[in-house]
């Protein structure tokens, strides 16, 4: 100990104006140990001046990542006779040794002097495993594995290439490698490039071959130690390891963004949706994508911004990503189901999103993006619809609701155009007409048979009573449609379950006269009660959220179909 008094005391002189000085240094101010080497630490607490009172014995860094082999301490006053000034030196030393490899802390050591706080800022060490002789093998010294890094030096989540050859003297040991596998390691994200084998290549008396290439990406920085690669030689229980390998990490620039989330390489975001007119309760689909080059495989991807104004689910995420020597190409899109809460423009935003550029060696803040909504009621959209749209939603009213013997087992529908064709209008301007005076002929007759029916009877009733009998044989059959929705649910048809339950509901709003789901919710809340039209209403907002989901389950289908059938025969009742 006594040779570290020279830079202990030169230590002191640097600091002889100050009246507290707390030092902690390593032995020769090392920052690189192997692991079996004993790491000596030594901290100086120095308090100078006749009133300096020390509150609070040294607090001591965390040792819990290291085993304490010694330790000791010396203590030396000195005093001024004549002006009373005091020196008092305390020396401290630890004598550590690792319990693992890779980046350790030397923490902060603490000491109150006069109410007031005094501490060292925390340093970080560097311990590699010591490169132990490996005995030769008969058996496997004809083949051995080497582990080569075109890039010993990058940024933290920077990747860099790894390429994995075998050296031989025999040309037949090359084809009993078998069962390449990268190690694991906590500080490491690895991405295999290739498993395609190149040509051997001979030089003298001994040939190689490179059996597989890999992207690493050290989430760590500092010195890092890669484990070997392993793999089979013929069978399983021959194994055979690679070279030990080291890497130089980077740490980033400090001055990161606040949106910054472990992103390195070259990005860009969007977020777009189809321009499709937003419906209020209605879901409407936005995709948000994030492209380019970098670590997709361990970045933190931006997210959209929760509001009162809307509401979302989980979003289906479609990964499109390639990897190659150069990095991870691609894009990873993001598809959400925003609900609209209120009327009027809604702004959708994302989460401010930032990536370093190695290239540049900056940072680089994209902030956030946004997409807006106009949100419209039922009615506006109803209102907003032109004459021709109009009249093509009736007529698909009409031909999925009608029980017609020619048309029950066609699902017609016209489609929807930009320009005008005026040979469409005219045939549903007939096809519609027809339509309905044949309906209107249909109901005359049944009206005709059933009052021939009511003469006849001795016990004619009440007019009421005779109305609510034949209302009652024309009300809609929700037994006929259940088991085919069912049948259909467990064949996984959801498009035509959604489109039977609609022509269900279509067909229960006509026997009570309701042209649209808002008029039929009004009907409801007058004749049958609030509670029983907002039951409605969030039923038919539920079924609408689940036929746009991105993914449906038999089991959500088979609950919310239980549902459905219970309300709609309390409506009938």
């Amino acid at each position: 100990m006594s040779r570290l008094y020279p830079i202990l005391f030169i230590l002191a002189a640097a600091f002889s104006y100050a009246q507290v000085n707390l030092v902690v240094t390593t032995d020769k101010n090392d920052r690189d140990f192997r692991d079996d080497d004993p790491i000596v630490v030594n901290i100086l607490l120095e308090v100078a001046g006749k009133d300096m009172i020390q509150q609070t014995p040294l607090r001591m860094f965390d040792t819990s990542r290291f085993e304490v082999v010694a330790s000791g301490s010396e203590q030396n006053t000195l005093i001024d006779s004549k002006t009373g000034f005091r020196v008092n030196r305390t020396l401290y030393q630890y004598v550590l040794k690792p319990k693992k490899s890779g980046k350790l802390k030397i923490g902060s050591a603490s000491v109150i002097v006069n109410d007031k706080l005094y501490h060292t800022e925390p340093f970080d060490i560097f311990v590699s495993e010591t490169e132990k002789k490996v005995i030769a093998d008969k058996t496997f010294s004809d083949i051995y594995l080497n582990v080569e890094f075109e890039g010993n030096e990058v940024y933290k989540n920077q990747p860099t290439v790894a390429v994995l050859r075998a050296y031989s003297r025999n040309l037949n040991s090359f084809r009993k490698v078998r069962n390449i596998s990268f190690p694991d390691q906590d500080n490491l994200t690895v991405r295999q490039i290739s498993s395609a084998r190149s040509e051997i290549e001979p030089a003298g008396n001994i040939s190689s071959q490179v059996l597989a290439v890999f992207l690493v990406y050290p989430s760590e920085s500092g010195r890092l130690d890669i484990k070997p690669v392993t793999a089979n030689l013929s069978s399983e229980k021959s194994k055979i390891l690679s070279n030990k390998s080291k890497i130089k990490v980077k740490s980033l620039p400090a001055s990161a963004p606040a949106g910054f989330k472990d992103a390195v390489g070259n990005f860009e975001v969007l977020l777009s949706h189809p321009g499709e007119k937003a419906e209020v309760d209605k879901p409407v689909k936005v995709s948000l994508k994030v492209r380019g080059e970098g670590n997709f495989d361990n970045m933190t991807f931006p997210r959209i911004k929760e509001s009162v104004d809307y509401r979302f689910y989980t979003p289906k995420v479609i990964t499109n990503t390639k990897a190659s020597r150069a990095g991870v190409t691609g894009e990873v899109t993001a598809d959400y189901l925003i609900i609209p809460q209120k009327a009027g423009p809604i702004k959708v935003l994302t989460d401010p999103f930032s990536y370093f550029n190695p290239q540049t060696g900056k940072y680089v803040d994209l902030g956030s993006r946004e997409v807006l909504l106009e949100a419209l009621t039922h009615n506006e959209i109803l209102a907003a619809r032109t004459p021709l749209e109009k009249v093509n939603d009736y007529t698909n009213t009409v031909l999925e609701t009608v029980d017609s013997p020619v048309l029950k087992t066609t699902n017609l529908r016209v489609e929807e155009r930009k320009t005008l064709n005026w040979n469409t209008v005219w045939i549903n301007l007939g096809l519609m007409l027809t339509i309905v005076l044949g309906f209107l002929l249909f109901r005359k007759m049944r009206r005709a048979a059933a009052a021939s029916e009511n003469n006849r009877r001795k016990d004619l009733g009440t007019i009421a009573e005779t109305e609510s009998e034949i209302r009652a044989r024309q009300l809609t059959d929700i037994g006929v449609y259940e088991p085919y929705l069912r049948q259909l649910n467990e064949d996984g048809q959801y498009d035509r379950f959604f489109q039977t339950i609609e022509e269900m509901d279509a067909a229960l709003r006509k026997d009570y006269g309701a042209a649209s789901n808002e008029e039929f919710k009004t009907m409801l809340e007058k004749t049958r009660g609030r509670q029983l039209a907002e039951n409605y209403r969030s039923m038919r907002q539920r079924i609408q959220i689940e036929k746009y989901a991105p993914v449906h389950t038999h089991e959500y289908i088979s609950e919310l179909l239980d549902e459905a059938v219970n309300l709609y025969s309390q409506i009938k009742k």
